[in-house]
């Protein structure tokens, strides 16, 4: 039973291909329909259907064009898919085992330059050798880096997409492209038994000069290619998994057209207070605990709906976990977690949580041992899954977004003023600012604050100092 009902090539504009689509044409096995989902046309600029299906029925229906490829083919059907193509299209195919990818890549400033000169020449297509049109390209650093980041986005997408449901392609580069036995080795990829003798030498290569022969100002590309960072060496590492919308935990006023957005062991009984006085009820009458679809319903029936979140300093943050979540036991408490923390990771806590003998060095010895646990968890160092209390807030927002992202994101020590901001927006102009955060027990992290708090701190959390520009932490 044949593994594959149909293929797509994953590429981009001046990758090859092309020249990739008449290698495949060539085997009697397939049959490949140029750039099915092109927004512009459907298969090829001078086409008006595919098997019978027009531009206007693909866009009714994308996935009656895929079936009609799959099932009507002379051979095993296929298509060129780029990035920018029919998103539905995308994912479909992503989505789908039966359906075989290949990715086709190639050096992002060879493809970029290419496109500059085939857009200088109105030549995407070159057949024969005399008709070449010889042009030179312009660098430009802000448009090349559009070009690598929207290449790069695409190409995680698809990553991402065959990681979680388990599937593989077949990758191939565009200096691939003349190589027999590569070519050969993908049509047996996807399920052919036949081979080539030869490759075709229709398609010829536009342009095949060094980049310092095609680029007119090539010095001032290498100068601003130089400040690319190749190999991603200032990247923030990112070992935390990704985290949901957490809806439930979202929380609408009682007639004020509010959202709050929770970030966890940031502000929330606060705010929640100053949400439930704008309308002057207890905050036991905020509506939390939604579905999707019922805050969707509400969104559409609250005009001029605001949605907003609080974020907070992360080692102020760590602190109000570690106290509330960590050290005292009790309902607030995450009792598994402290327990693991206690028994496996040795945390130096008491087990009734503290008592007289407890004193503020024991204190600050604890959140050390406990920052340290933090910052082997956020790393996928523990079994201990990263809980909401701790997570970076640059995870949590990110989740936030997968559904609805804020209209405003406060940070705590201007709550005062931006929260009486907000207040004017939904009619509340009167509004009281809201309480100041209850202080943390035994001790504040001012009793304990010192450097190697704030190095500790600034290591675990480097995502979210970078995301929200973080400086040390001070007392309000």
């Amino acid at each position: 039973m044949a593994v594959f009902d149909y293929f797509v090539v994953l590429a981009e504009m001046r990758t090859g291909s092309n020249l990739l689509e008449s290698h495949l044409n060539a085997f009697q096995s397939f049959e490949c329909h140029g750039e099915a989902f092109n927004p512009a046309f459907i298969g090829y600029p001078n086409k008006t259907e595919i098997l019978g299906i027009t531009q206007a029925m693909r866009e009714g229906d994308p996935a009656r064009l895929i079936g009609t490829i799959r099932d009507k083919s002379n051979g095993m059907g296929g298509f060129r898919l780029f990035h920018d193509h029919d998103a539905r299209a995308i994912e479909i195919c992503l989505a789908d085992p039966r359906c075989a990818k290949i990715v086709l890549t190639r050096n992002p400033a060879e493809s970029y330059v290419s496109w500059k000169i085939a857009q200088e020449t109105g030549q995407w297509k070159l057949t024969n050798v005399k008709r070449r049109k010889g042009a030179k390209a312009t660098f430009d650093a802000a448009e090349f880096e559009r070009h690598v980041t929207s290449l790069q986005a695409f190409q995680l997408e698809v990553q991402r997409a065959l990681q979680i449901s388990g599937q593989t392609a077949f990758y191939i580069s565009y200096e691939d492209l003349n190589e027999i036995e590569i070519i050969n080795g993908l049509a047996r990829f996807l399920g052919a038994d036949e081979a080539l003798g030869a490759l075709g030498d229709t398609l010829k290569i536009q342009n095949p000069e060094p980049l310092s022969d095609k680029v007119a100002n090539f010095d001032e590309m290498a100068e601003a290619l130089s400040g690319l960072d190749r190999f991603n060496l200032t990247r923030t590492p990112e070992f935390e998994p990704r985290r949901g919308p957490a809806v439930p935990a979202h929380v609408v006023a009682y007639r004020a057209p509010l959202l709050y957005m929770p970030v966890k062991s940031g502000p929330e009984d606060e705010v929640m207070a100053w949400m439930a006085a704008l309308d002057e009820v207890a905050p036991e009458a905020l509506h939390t605990g939604m579905n999707q679809k019922g805050l969707r319903q509400w969104m559409r029936q609250a005009a001029g709906h605001r949605s907003f979140t609080v974020i907070r300093h992360p080692a102020a943050r760590a602190h109000a976990a570690f106290c509330r979540r960590i050290l005292h036991p009790g309902p607030e408490a995450l009792g598994e977690i402290r327990r693991v923390l206690r028994n496996f990771h040795k945390l130096p806590i008491p087990g009734g949580g503290p008592d007289q003998s407890y004193d503020r060095r024991a204190h600050y010895l604890a959140f050390i041992a406990f920052l340290e646990f933090l910052r082997a968890n956020l790393r996928g160092q523990t079994s201990v899954r990263v809980d909401a209390n701790w997570a970076t807030q640059t995870a949590v927002l990110q989740g936030m977004a997968q559904f609805s992202l804020p209209d405003i994101i406060i940070r705590e020590d201007e709550m005062a003023h931006q929260l009486g901001a907000l207040a004017k927006q939904v009619g509340r102009p009167g509004a009281a600012p809201a309480p100041k955060p209850a202080p943390d027990t035994p001790y504040a992290l001012a009793d304990i604050y010192d450097d190697e708090i704030e190095t500790l701190v600034a290591d675990i959390y480097q995502r979210d100092y970078v995301m929200f520009g973080w400086d040390r932490w001070a007392p309000a």
